[in-house]
């Protein structure tokens, strides 16, 4: 593809066209709250997993709140504050195999709803190798994602310990200055938006019944994982300076916040694969 065409703006201008009428077909509608759905039900036992992973690296839930406040919406982060300590008090003893098994298949259950969305994007079909075979897929998917997001974590706990030991040496043995927290400062954000990329891309690949290539699914990887980015930003803004949540809803206010906001990043998700298919379809437009 040329440079040319990729700044082509008849070529972006049938791209969205494109993606639009896409979502316009009476199964995408309604996608983004089916999403949203799986993705509260997933919520609990995915932070059960994830503070049973954090705990073997002695990364308490204190700790992941902390990390984690600059990158989630108040809702999310109140949810997470609230959950985080009943899961590590509740989960204290042993968690037996069983338990695991039965974590992530309850965790899997968003994934395997985005199983079945891109199957339907690619071939027209939700079920392509049949429920237990891709339920199976959905479940390692929720389990290598997971261990991302605990090296992820790993890198933030440990990371300010590892570049000081970095800049001790640079400092006295190459006689470069080094600085941590102007370092952390510029690389903080394209961090988080490489991961998100690498998370976003790797569902994309790794949920399509048939082979396709990875940079099939990078163009829409980059474009969602840029849109829940700042959807994410400007959500947190409208809650924050516009909304009340307390005066309409009560108690469930958070709640409430929180499934709006899964929705909207659903959507986003959704509009990703179907700007990969429209990628590919206009790809020779000039």
């Amino acid at each position: 593809m040329s440079q040319n065409n990729l700044f082509s703006l008849r070529r972006w201008k049938l791209l969205a066209a494109k993606v639009f009428l896409y979502y316009q077909q009476p199964y995408y509608r309604g996608t983004g709250a089916q999403l949203a759905f799986y993705l509260i039900m997933s919520l609990v036992p995915l932070i059960v997993l994830l503070a049973q992973l954090c705990g073997a690296f002695s990364i308490s839930p204190a700790m992941v709140s902390e990390l984690m406040a600059e990158y989630l919406n108040p809702q999310a982060l109140e949810m997470l504050a609230r959950i985080l300590p009943q899961v590590t008090h509740s989960g204290s003893g042993a968690f037996s195999a069983v338990a695991l098994l039965l974590a992530l298949w309850a965790a899997s259950k968003a994934q395997f709803c985005i199983v079945g969305i891109c199957n339907y994007a690619y071939t027209g079909k939700i079920r392509v190798h049949g429920f237990i075979r891709e339920r199976m897929r959905a479940i390692l998917n929720v389990a290598l994602l997971l261990l991302l997001v605990v090296a992820s974590l790993i890198v933030l706990v440990y990371g300010e310990v590892i570049l000081t030991m970095v800049g001790f040496y640079m400092d006295r043995i190459l006689g470069v200055s080094f600085n941590f927290n102007t370092i952390w400062y510029l690389i903080r954000w394209p961090a988080a938006i490489a991961v998100y990329v690498i998370v976003v891309s790797y569902v994309y690949y790794s949920s399509i019944a048939v082979k396709v290539g990875y940079s099939r699914v990078l163009p829409g990887s980059i474009a969602a994982a840029c849109g829940m980015l700042i959807i994410s930003w400007g959500y947190s803004i409208y809650v924050t300076a516009f909304a009340n949540f307390d005066a309409l809803y009560g108690s469930l206010a958070s709640i409430i916040a929180l499934l709006f906001w899964f929705y909207i990043l659903g959507t986003v998700f959704v509009v990703g694969i179907l700007f990969n298919l429209a990628w590919e379809e206009t790809k020779h437009i000039g």
